[in-house]
Protein backbone atom coordinates (compact mmCIF):
# COMPACT_ATOMS: atom_id res chain seq x y z
CA UNK A 1 0.00 0.00 0.00
CA UNK A 2 1.30 3.69 -0.65
CA UNK A 3 2.25 6.19 1.82
CA UNK A 4 -0.36 8.64 2.39
CA UNK A 5 0.34 11.67 0.21
CA UNK A 6 2.24 14.40 2.15
CA UNK A 7 0.52 17.60 2.07
CA UNK A 8 2.26 19.82 -0.33
CA UNK A 9 1.34 23.34 -0.14
CA UNK A 10 2.12 25.89 -2.45
CA UNK A 11 5.85 27.70 -2.09
CA UNK A 12 4.92 31.81 -1.26
CA UNK A 13 7.89 34.04 -2.44
CA UNK A 14 6.87 36.48 0.09
CA UNK A 15 7.65 33.99 2.73
CA UNK A 16 11.13 33.42 1.59
CA UNK A 17 11.86 37.46 1.80
CA UNK A 18 14.70 39.16 -0.15
CA UNK A 19 18.10 38.75 1.03
CA UNK A 20 21.34 41.02 -0.49
CA UNK A 21 21.55 40.46 -4.08
CA UNK A 22 18.52 38.47 -4.64
CA UNK A 23 15.01 38.85 -5.35
CA UNK A 24 12.88 35.72 -5.74
CA UNK A 25 10.16 34.65 -7.97
CA UNK A 26 7.39 31.48 -7.86
CA UNK A 27 6.24 30.30 -11.33
CA UNK A 28 3.73 27.65 -11.37
CA UNK A 29 5.40 25.25 -13.85
CA UNK A 30 8.76 25.94 -16.04
CA UNK A 31 10.46 23.10 -18.34
CA UNK A 32 14.23 23.84 -16.80
CA UNK A 33 14.46 26.65 -14.68
CA UNK A 34 18.36 27.10 -15.90
CA UNK A 35 17.19 27.54 -19.13
CA UNK A 36 14.59 30.17 -18.13
CA UNK A 37 17.18 32.10 -16.82
CA UNK A 38 18.97 31.73 -19.28
CA UNK A 39 17.24 32.97 -21.72
CA UNK A 40 15.74 35.86 -19.23
CA UNK A 41 19.73 37.18 -19.18
CA UNK A 42 20.18 37.47 -22.80
CA UNK A 43 16.89 39.62 -22.81
CA UNK A 44 18.10 41.73 -20.48
CA UNK A 45 17.97 40.80 -17.29
CA UNK A 46 19.96 41.76 -14.18
CA UNK A 47 21.50 40.04 -11.52
CA UNK A 48 19.81 38.54 -8.78
CA UNK A 49 16.88 36.59 -10.27
CA UNK A 50 16.30 33.61 -8.22
CA UNK A 51 13.68 31.63 -10.17
CA UNK A 52 11.64 28.77 -8.69
CA UNK A 53 9.38 26.45 -10.06
CA UNK A 54 6.46 24.20 -8.15
CA UNK A 55 6.75 22.11 -11.05
CA UNK A 56 9.42 21.14 -13.36
CA UNK A 57 8.88 19.25 -16.15
CA UNK A 58 11.80 18.79 -18.12
CA UNK A 59 14.36 19.60 -15.65
CA UNK A 60 18.00 19.08 -16.73
CA UNK A 61 21.08 17.06 -14.59
CA UNK A 62 24.47 16.38 -15.23
CA UNK A 63 25.38 15.03 -18.36
CA UNK A 64 22.00 15.87 -19.86
CA UNK A 65 20.22 13.26 -17.67
CA UNK A 66 16.41 14.07 -17.01
CA UNK A 67 15.56 15.52 -13.69
CA UNK A 68 12.03 15.32 -13.09
CA UNK A 69 9.42 15.15 -9.87
CA UNK A 70 5.63 15.61 -8.64
CA UNK A 71 4.79 19.53 -8.64
CA UNK A 72 5.68 20.65 -4.94
CA UNK A 73 7.56 17.80 -3.92
CA UNK A 74 11.17 19.65 -4.43
CA UNK A 75 12.90 22.76 -4.54
CA UNK A 76 14.16 23.34 -8.15
CA UNK A 77 15.38 27.40 -8.33
CA UNK A 78 17.95 28.83 -10.47
CA UNK A 79 20.13 31.53 -9.25
CA UNK A 80 21.48 34.44 -11.63
CA UNK A 81 24.78 35.74 -10.73
CA UNK A 82 26.88 37.63 -13.00
CA UNK A 83 30.72 37.59 -11.64
CA UNK A 84 33.00 41.16 -11.44
CA UNK A 85 34.79 41.32 -14.12
CA UNK A 86 38.11 40.98 -11.67
CA UNK A 87 36.88 37.65 -10.63
CA UNK A 88 40.26 34.93 -11.77
CA UNK A 89 38.78 32.64 -14.45
CA UNK A 90 39.88 29.56 -12.28
CA UNK A 91 37.40 30.45 -9.75
CA UNK A 92 34.27 29.53 -11.37
CA UNK A 93 35.33 26.00 -11.06
CA UNK A 94 34.61 26.60 -6.82
CA UNK A 95 31.03 27.93 -8.05
CA UNK A 96 29.23 24.37 -8.30
CA UNK A 97 31.45 23.34 -4.65
CA UNK A 98 30.44 26.39 -2.77
CA UNK A 99 26.76 26.20 -3.86
CA UNK A 100 27.16 22.41 -2.36
CA UNK A 101 28.41 23.38 0.58
CA UNK A 102 25.76 26.37 0.98
CA UNK A 103 22.59 23.75 0.33
CA UNK A 104 24.35 21.22 2.66
CA UNK A 105 24.13 24.18 5.38
CA UNK A 106 20.55 25.35 4.27
CA UNK A 107 19.37 21.69 4.91
CA UNK A 108 21.08 20.77 8.31
CA UNK A 109 19.64 24.31 9.67
CA UNK A 110 15.79 23.90 8.26
CA UNK A 111 15.35 20.45 8.88
CA UNK A 112 17.79 18.84 10.93
CA UNK A 113 19.01 16.25 8.26
CA UNK A 114 22.97 15.21 7.96
CA UNK A 115 24.03 15.77 4.62
CA UNK A 116 27.38 15.26 2.78
CA UNK A 117 28.65 15.83 -0.61
CA UNK A 118 29.62 13.95 -3.57
CA UNK A 119 31.72 16.24 -5.53
CA UNK A 120 31.62 17.85 -7.63
CA UNK A 121 27.73 18.63 -7.65
CA UNK A 122 25.49 16.05 -5.24
CA UNK A 123 24.16 16.43 -2.06
CA UNK A 124 23.67 12.95 -0.29
CA UNK A 125 21.61 11.85 2.84
CA UNK A 126 23.95 10.19 5.52
CA UNK A 127 23.00 6.34 4.14
CA UNK A 128 24.68 7.82 0.83
CA UNK A 129 21.09 7.88 -1.18
CA UNK A 130 21.26 11.29 -3.11
CA UNK A 131 19.02 13.77 -2.24
CA UNK A 132 19.74 17.06 -4.74
CA UNK A 133 22.16 18.17 -7.17
CA UNK A 134 23.64 21.00 -8.79
CA UNK A 135 24.16 22.15 -12.58
CA UNK A 136 25.85 25.09 -13.26
CA UNK A 137 25.80 26.69 -16.41
CA UNK A 138 28.03 29.82 -18.31
CA UNK A 139 26.39 31.66 -20.16
CA UNK A 140 27.47 35.22 -22.19
CA UNK A 141 25.37 38.34 -23.02
CA UNK A 142 27.57 40.82 -25.19
CA UNK A 143 30.91 39.61 -23.84
CA UNK A 144 29.70 39.48 -20.01
CA UNK A 145 29.60 36.05 -18.49
CA UNK A 146 27.03 34.94 -15.87
CA UNK A 147 26.54 32.20 -13.99
CA UNK A 148 23.25 30.33 -13.86
CA UNK A 149 23.43 28.17 -10.53
CA UNK A 150 20.29 25.28 -10.65
CA UNK A 151 19.75 23.09 -7.50
CA UNK A 152 17.31 20.77 -7.24
CA UNK A 153 16.32 19.00 -4.06
CA UNK A 154 14.61 16.29 -3.27
CA UNK A 155 11.62 17.54 -0.08
CA UNK A 156 8.45 15.53 0.24
CA UNK A 157 8.84 12.19 -1.86
CA UNK A 158 7.25 8.95 -0.97
CA UNK A 159 10.07 5.77 -1.86
CA UNK A 160 7.48 5.41 -4.66
CA UNK A 161 7.87 8.70 -6.21
CA UNK A 162 11.64 8.57 -6.50
CA UNK A 163 12.96 7.31 -10.02
CA UNK A 164 15.96 5.62 -8.68
CA UNK A 165 17.05 3.69 -5.56
CA UNK A 166 19.82 5.62 -5.03
CA UNK A 167 17.81 8.59 -4.64
CA UNK A 168 15.95 9.81 -1.14
CA UNK A 169 14.16 12.61 0.10
CA UNK A 170 14.60 14.56 2.94
CA UNK A 171 11.24 13.68 4.54
CA UNK A 172 12.53 9.89 4.07
CA UNK A 173 15.68 10.65 5.44
CA UNK A 174 14.25 12.36 8.72
CA UNK A 175 13.27 15.69 8.42
CA UNK A 176 9.48 15.96 10.57
CA UNK A 177 8.46 18.89 8.41
CA UNK A 178 9.49 19.82 4.95
CA UNK A 179 8.46 24.05 4.45
CA UNK A 180 10.21 25.11 1.19
CA UNK A 181 9.71 28.25 1.67
CA UNK A 182 12.33 27.92 5.64
CA UNK A 183 14.85 26.17 3.35
CA UNK A 184 14.85 28.38 0.53
CA UNK A 185 15.38 31.50 2.41
CA UNK A 186 18.38 29.75 4.44
CA UNK A 187 19.70 28.71 0.94
CA UNK A 188 19.43 32.25 -0.11
CA UNK A 189 21.08 33.36 2.36
CA UNK A 190 23.71 30.86 2.76
CA UNK A 191 24.62 31.03 -1.00
CA UNK A 192 24.81 35.09 -0.39
CA UNK A 193 27.67 34.56 1.61
CA UNK A 194 29.62 32.32 0.55
CA UNK A 195 29.54 33.83 -2.62
CA UNK A 196 31.58 36.95 -1.06
CA UNK A 197 33.87 34.69 -0.08
CA UNK A 198 34.41 33.06 -3.73
CA UNK A 199 34.04 36.36 -5.26
CA UNK A 200 37.23 37.88 -3.15
CA UNK A 201 39.36 34.47 -3.50
CA UNK A 202 38.53 33.52 -0.25
CA UNK A 203 39.77 29.77 0.36
CA UNK A 204 36.81 27.67 0.74
CA UNK A 205 38.75 24.80 0.06
CA UNK A 206 39.24 23.12 3.96
CA UNK A 207 35.40 23.78 4.25
CA UNK A 208 34.54 21.63 1.48
CA UNK A 209 37.59 18.89 1.94
CA UNK A 210 35.75 18.30 5.53
CA UNK A 211 32.20 17.48 3.93
CA UNK A 212 33.83 15.69 0.85
CA UNK A 213 32.44 12.23 1.28
CA UNK A 214 34.83 11.67 -2.03
CA UNK A 215 37.66 11.80 -0.27
CA UNK A 216 39.31 8.78 0.67
CA UNK A 217 37.18 6.53 -1.11
CA UNK A 218 38.04 4.50 -4.29
CA UNK A 219 36.22 5.90 -7.25
CA UNK A 220 35.46 5.42 -10.83
CA UNK A 221 35.68 8.79 -12.76
CA UNK A 222 34.03 8.90 -16.54
CA UNK A 223 36.24 11.85 -18.18
CA UNK A 224 36.03 12.67 -22.11
CA UNK A 225 37.77 9.64 -23.03
CA UNK A 226 37.49 7.43 -21.05
CA UNK A 227 37.63 6.59 -16.96
CA UNK A 228 40.36 6.81 -14.29
CA UNK A 229 39.93 4.59 -11.61
CA UNK A 230 41.77 5.22 -8.01
CA UNK A 231 41.16 6.69 -4.46
CA UNK A 232 40.27 10.23 -4.24
CA UNK A 233 42.65 11.33 -1.84
CA UNK A 234 42.46 15.56 -2.12
CA UNK A 235 40.28 18.69 -3.82
CA UNK A 236 43.27 20.83 -4.65
CA UNK A 237 43.13 24.64 -4.75
CA UNK A 238 41.66 25.11 -7.96
CA UNK A 239 38.49 22.78 -6.80
CA UNK A 240 39.97 19.56 -8.49
CA UNK A 241 39.43 16.29 -7.88
CA UNK A 242 42.59 14.61 -7.30
CA UNK A 243 42.65 10.49 -7.82
CA UNK A 244 45.70 8.65 -6.81
CA UNK A 245 45.86 6.01 -9.67
CA UNK A 246 48.39 3.35 -10.31
CA UNK A 247 50.08 5.73 -12.92
CA UNK A 248 50.24 8.58 -9.95
CA UNK A 249 47.80 11.31 -9.24
CA UNK A 250 45.07 12.75 -11.71
CA UNK A 251 43.63 16.62 -11.03
CA UNK A 252 40.19 16.38 -12.56
CA UNK A 253 38.22 19.45 -13.52
CA UNK A 254 34.70 17.45 -14.31
CA UNK A 255 33.73 13.85 -14.51
CA UNK A 256 31.13 11.87 -13.73
CA UNK A 257 31.90 9.95 -10.09
CA UNK A 258 30.78 6.39 -8.76
CA UNK A 259 31.90 6.16 -4.76
CA UNK A 260 33.04 2.09 -5.22
CA UNK A 261 33.70 1.24 -1.68
CA UNK A 262 32.42 3.03 1.50
CA UNK A 263 34.95 4.73 3.30
CA UNK A 264 37.27 2.91 5.91
CA UNK A 265 36.66 3.14 9.42
CA UNK A 266 39.03 4.69 11.50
Amino acid sequence: MNAEQPRRPPLDAAAVGATGRWRVEVVESSGSTNADVAQRYAAGEAEGLVLVAEHQTAGRGRLGREWVSPARSSLTVSFLLVPAADVAPVRWGWLPLATGLATAAAVRRTTGVDVALKWPNDVLADDGRKLGGILLERVDRDGTPAAVIGIGLNCTQTADELPVPEATSLALAGAADVDRATVLGALVEELDGLLEGWAGGEDLRAAYVGECSTLGREVRVTVPGGEVLGEAVDVDADGQLVVRTASGEQHLGAGDVVHVRPTDAS
